[in-house]
């Protein structure tokens, strides 16, 4: 996954851009929230392009947010791609 610079705009409110995903000629975004008020906090991928969204549920749960980047970053891109598939 490509890392995009700060000054970007999310199209997903309070998420954070985190990279992206290019196949084909298709490229998503990949957005990553979080929902820090809650101990263990959580986060959720959103996928994005210019035809749509799909989103997860809350499936990263740790103790910190450095944490939850962590889990995050510990993924490949062929692992975001099949998470990607199964939200079609």
């Amino acid at each position: 996954m490509n890392q995009s610079s700060a000054s970007e705009l999310a199209p997903v409110p309070g998420a954070q851009h985190l990279g992206d995903l290019a196949r084909g000629g298709t490229n998503w975004q990949v957005y990553f929230e979080t929902q820090l008020t809650t101990r263990p906090v959580k986060g959720r991928v959103h996928f994005v392009t210019e035809a749509g969204r799909r989103s997860t549920g809350w499936i990263f749960v740790e103790p910190t947010e450095v944490e939850l980047l962590h889990r995050f970053q510990d993924f490949s891109a062929i692992e975001w791609w099949r998470l990607l598939e199964s939200l079609a």
